[in-house]
């Protein structure tokens, strides 16, 4: 699959341009994941960037920093309870976090990102739009989020076709999630939550924001 993960990082970069770091993780039993980080000094927090809901704040030129996998997409997600795995047909996908750099050591979520891009290999789970997906742990040191919502793609970076009968590879944005947000989600539902996130002009880049109010 080294070609396909070369057109996949070539999508990468026509996007969001070269990026300044990478780092490689393998886990016991699955093909090793990347982690690409893509610097975007002219990101404004009060644009939506297509990577989620729109956020709030003054609109101006504000860094974003962005980390998308690399290697999640080079086999396909099957479905668990499927007798037999497909080695061609299935979705595919990869993993885009954003955030706004400074004061947080948000590098450090590199391996959660490894973890979560593996987890179809290593759990046999799909990852799609509107799941919600736990480390366990805080994604970065001092990080108020230990999971994220999976938004809808087609955003910041676009689908990339693949020949018959392969599925498109998609590029699905991670919004990080509170535990009381991520509890609520759990009742009411992923598209409530982006709602309240939408209405309260929630800043979803924000390393340390806090949870959007969940009552009223």
């Amino acid at each position: 699959m080294t070609d396909l993960l070369e057109l996949v990082e070539a999508r990468l970069r026509s996007a969001l341009g070269a990026p300044d770091a990478r780092a490689a993780v393998t886990f016991l039993g699955t093909d090793r994941i990347e982690v690409l980080r893509f610097a975007d000094t002219e990101s404004a927090p009060g644009a939506d960037g297509g990577d989620g809901p729109a956020v709030g704040g003054a609109v101006g030129s504000v860094g974003v920093v962005r980390y998308v996998t690399l290697g999640m997409s080079a086999a396909p997600m099957s479905d668990p309870t499927a007798a037999l795995a497909d080695p061609e047909r299935g979705p595919r996908a990869e993993l885009l976090l954003s955030v706004r750099p400074g004061g947080a050591d948000t590098d450090k979520v590199l391996r959660p990102l490894a973890v979560l891009a593996a987890s179809p290999q290593v759990e046999g789970v799909v990852v799609a739009p509107g799941a919600s997906l736990d480390v366990g742990e805080p994604l970065w040191p001092g990080a108020p989020f230990t999971s994220v919502l999976v938004a809808e793609p087609g955003g910041m970076v676009e689908d990339l076709e693949l020949d018959a009968p392969r599925e498109p590879v998609r590029f699905l944005p991670l919004l990080p999630m509170t535990p009381t947000e991520a509890a609520w989600k759990r009742v009411h539902g992923a598209q409530a939550l982006q709602e309240r996130w939408l209405s309260h002009g929630t800043d979803l880049r924000d390393p340390f924001r806090a949870a959007v109010p969940l009552t009223g």
